[in-house]
């Protein structure tokens, strides 16, 4: 029998009340393995009135009683770190070793946010008038809603509600319906921590759900990571009902190669970021810009026999280099993708279409065909050369391992499609030369920027977000942004009384 996963609420797994469920696949075999429910309102309003509950003794918690909870929940992810990477590959289908990685990223917020006693001091001045005082300091929200993609089923939601239970409020945790079992195993963990009931939950569903939370009259903030035009949908309607809200959305992150790169650090480096979790990362680099034919000859020609070579194989394979996609939807998506560039006219140098993990390469006699009868979700790694920005497969974020060649005669010219695409989350330049490195960070119309490092996610301590459409809202996540999202600065003014009686001043106050 297929076994069903719960909800999570009020500090304890809760069965679904409804009758609407997914299914949950295992990508490695293309097997359904659980099923999800798909939250109904009634279910929304239940966890929502759950978190509201928790909200006012959380609140008043004490910010050291806050981070020791945390610091015990750091201490149990650290753990059950395999464990929880097992749980996230068995669902997604990346590699162990990737799926580490990411909760890794993940926990190093959960270590970020153990410093918010540090983080939540305000400011103060003494005299700001004659006898009055003024400082600030900053509140807890209420009730925030995280909404997450199905890429990394417990980093991005680790990025956070850590955050925001730190800063004092309660979260309620929407995972993707495609992997969610992550989502429920950490709320466990933090609950055996000491987090009082009702301030994490996790709640499944689908776009009904989602509809739930954003209209929902005690959800304060709402934070999503997804696709573009979803997280457009979610700002507007969460911005609508009055929300504070932030959704980071899609990326066509650029890789600008220099003639004076060093080719073989470019190469390891684009084999990883492009190819890395079977490209389903919104970091992950999807177009190499090469200035000038002979830097793209050169990168062709060292990079097929790679791309054609890499070891492909279920997260049960300890050496396996990229796994499955997803789901079968999403790989007949991406191959939509890879037939649409060949259409278009690009070339296409490395076909992964129908590739499977036998023989343990990319371009052997691996599994064909699409469904479960192929043993899994595979999709071989593709590569396109002479790639023109009008393709389809150079505008569209195809979340997939697929890596598109362009070539641009000059740097201005290659730092004019970095600058002219809608996406502006990520981007990096390849160079031995500080002035165009300089040139670049300072030019480049993008969110984070890497130089001669191709995935620039920046450390817990910083904050992640994009420019363009890779964000909607005024916050990024995680690190200093992620603490101004979650809460509300108040400045007081203040005066005791001195004996001195003012007569009434009906002018703006000012210091004179």
């Amino acid at each position: 029998m297929t076994a069903t996963i719960d909800h999570f609420v009020g500090g304890k797994r809760v069965a679904a009340s409804g009758n609407r469920f997914g299914d949950v696949f295992d990508p490695s075999t293309g097997a359904v393995q659980a099923r999800v429910p798909l939250a109904s309102d009634a279910e929304v309003d239940d966890a929502v009135a759950a978190a509201r509950a928790a909200f006012p003794a959380w609140a008043a918690t004490a910010p050291p009683a806050r981070a020791r909870i945390l610091f015990r929940f750091l201490m149990l992810l650290r753990d059950r770190l395999d464990e929880i990477a097992r749980t996230v590959s068995s669902e997604h289908g990346k590699t162990l070793d990737d799926a580490r990685g990411s909760v890794t990223r993940g926990i190093e917020v959960v270590e970020f946010a153990c410093g918010i006693p540090q983080l939540l001091k305000g400011e103060h001045n003494e005299g700001v008038a004659s006898g009055i005082d003024s400082y600030s300091f900053r509140q807890p929200l209420g009730v925030c809603a995280g909404i997450t993609p199905f890429n990394f089923p417990a980093m991005v939601p680790m990025w956070m509600f850590p955050v925001a239970i730190a800063c004092g409020n309660t979260f309620l945790l929407k995972p993707s319906e495609r992997d969610p079992s992550a989502a429920v195993r950490i709320a466990e963990l933090a609950v055996e921590a000491g987090l009082p009931a009702g301030v994490l939950n996790v709640i499944h569903g689908d776009r009904e759900a989602v509809d739930a939370l954003i209209a929902h009259p005690d959800v304060d903030a709402v934070s999503f990571v997804g696709s573009t035009p979803i997280a457009e949908r979610v700002y507007r309607a969460a911005a609508q009902a009055g929300k504070r809200v932030q959704a980071l959305g899609g990326a066509k992150n650029h890789l600008v190669v220099m003639p004076d790169a060093d080719l073989d650090q470019t190469v390891e480096a684009l084999m990883g970021s492009a190819y890395g979790s079977a490209g389903e990362r919104c970091m992950a680099v999807s177009v190499a810009v090469a200035v000038g034919d002979e830097v793209a000859d050169a990168l062709v020609e060292r990079l097929a026999p790679r791309v054609r070579g890499l070891r492909i194989g279920g997260y049960r394979d300890p050496d396996a280099e990229m796994g499955p996609l997803v789901t079968g939807a999403h790989r007949s998506r991406v191959q939509g993708y890879v037939d649409a560039g060949v259409e278009e006219g690009a070339a296409l140098v490395v076909d992964g279409r129908g590739v499977g993990p036998a023989d343990g390469a990319n371009g052997g006699a691996g599994a064909k065909g699409d469904g479960a009868d192929a043993g899994g979700f595979f999709l071989g790694g593709c590569l396109f050369d002479r790639v023109r920005p009008e393709m389809s497969i150079y505008t569209d974020e195809i979340f997939g391992p697929v890596l598109s060649l362009v070539r641009a005669k000059s740097y201005e010219e290659a730092l004019s499609l970095v600058n002219d695409h809608e996406y502006g989350n990520g981007a990096a330049i390849f160079t031995r030369d500080g002035d165009t490195a300089r040139d670049f960070t300072s030019r480049a119309k993008i969110g984070m920027i890497g130089v001669n490092v191709p995935i620039p996610v920046p450390a817990a301590f910083h904050s992640f977000g994009g420019w363009k459409r890779s964000l909607f809202g005024d916050h990024y996540m995680h690190g200093p942004e992620g603490v101004r999202f979650y809460t509300r600065l108040k400045t007081i003014t203040q005066r005791w009384p001195s004996g001195v009686r003012d007569r009434a001043d009906f002018s703006i106050p000012t210091h004179r």
